[in-house]
């Protein structure tokens, strides 16, 4: 496993990948060092990507994923891809797409290895309430990601 760090707008964040794919994105404390900080291809291009994201020149992220979980997390993830930048879900639309319920959508969200890059940040309650987030700082960075794309939360 290869691992860098990127200093951004939501706190410090842990990039890793195996090989030619992206498995993971984490909140970092200021003195966490990896052991092994191989740089590999995967990893400066997931830099380049989320620099862009932050500077809000990139509205869609194109990297190679290997995000472990299991089939039905996968199928939540692969959904939440799909929201465009901007815009949100709500877990009882996609429980409803999935033949779920919004609390199983919830622990999938919350188990998301590859937060931001995989946004789940873009799925919210019914009525438009933020629901949760267990990125950064909880709810607080969920909402300056939403600012950050431009939704105005009620």
């Amino acid at each position: 496993m290869s691992i860098c760090y990127v200093t951004s707008p939501v706190g410090r964040l842990a990039i890793e990948a195996d090989h030619d794919a992206l498995t993971g994105l984490r909140w970092a404390s200021d003195g966490e060092r990896a052991r092994d900080q191989g740089m590999n291809p995967v990893l400066k291009e997931a830099m380049r990507q989320l620099e862009r994201y932050f500077a809000r020149q990139l509205k869609r992220f194109e990297l190679p994923l290997a995000a472990r979980g299991t089939d039905f997390q996968k199928s939540v993830w692969r959904m939440m891809s799909e929201i465009p930048y901007g815009e949100t879900a709500t877990y009882g639309g996609m429980a409803m797409a999935l033949s779920s319920g919004p609390r199983a959508i919830g622990m999938a969200c919350g188990r998301n290895p590859i937060p931001i890059i995989v946004p789940c940040h873009r799925v919210l309650g019914s009525g438009g309430k933020e629901g949760g987030f267990s990125g950064g700082q909880g709810l607080p960075t969920k909402r300056k990601l939403l600012a950050l794309e431009g939704v105005v939360l009620l």
